[in-house]
């Protein structure tokens, strides 16, 4: 018996998520409720804790579920052939976050309390900035070796740099939504572009 309601509370845990995201995406993080989820994925309140245990646990599962998402969308796992091409996926996906606010606003402010260690969604952030890191000074590092970024530059320091100017460039959105965060992510990339210009310049 076990085994048979084993894949339907997975499946079930599925759907919740499936709707958080979009209820969020719609309605904002601070205009939704546990009363509103639940009665989105028909459920009670007390049979929606049953599948996370607390609203904090998840709403981390909804960013979770929303990063695999986005990595299969726009290749975040894949090496870039060019930075032009790194900033436009860069770019793509924060045009792509644009239209839904709300998954915005829970990020930045779940990232927020989840500084303090015994926050649920500490672990969560810490790993995933780990992984961002370590995806992004893959990806410098790769591009460095193609010509692309200048030789003295670290991809570890590049990867985290790139990373603030994300979570920066969306943190003032919020504040104005009239910043095109796409045009400031494009005008950084000019600025790696000119680096690399004016060091392979010097080397020659």
């Amino acid at each position: 018996m076990t085994r048979r309601s084993y894949p339907k509370g997975l499946a079930k845990r599925e759907e919740i998520l499936a709707i958080a995201l979009e209820v969020i995406a719609e309605h904002g993080f601070s205009g939704t409720t546990l009363r509103e989820l639940a009665d989105a994925s028909n459920l009670s309140i007390t049979g929606l804790v049953h599948h996370f245990g607390t609203k904090e646990r998840l709403l981390t599962e909804v960013l979770r579920r929303r990063d695999e998402i986005d990595a299969g969308v726009y290749g975040m796992d894949e090496l870039p052939d060019t930075t032009a091409a790194m900033i436009e996926r860069l770019a793509g996906l924060v045009d792509h976050n644009a239209a839904v606010p709300g998954l915005v606003t829970l990020y930045s402010n779940l990232a927020a309390d989840a500084t303090a260690p015994e926050h649920p969604a500490h672990e969560y952030f810490r790993e995933r900035y780990d992984r961002g890191r370590d995806l992004g000074a893959a990806s410098m590092g790769h591009l460095r070796d193609l010509g692309e970024l200048p030789d003295e530059v670290d991809p570890g320091d590049l990867a985290q740099l790139m990373i603030a100017a994300v979570d920066g460039l969306q943190l003032l959105w919020e504040y104005d939504k009239s910043i095109d965060m796409t045009r400031g992510l494009r005008a950084l990339g000019t600025l790696l572009k000119l680096a690399n210009e004016a060091g392979r310049a010097a080397d020659g």
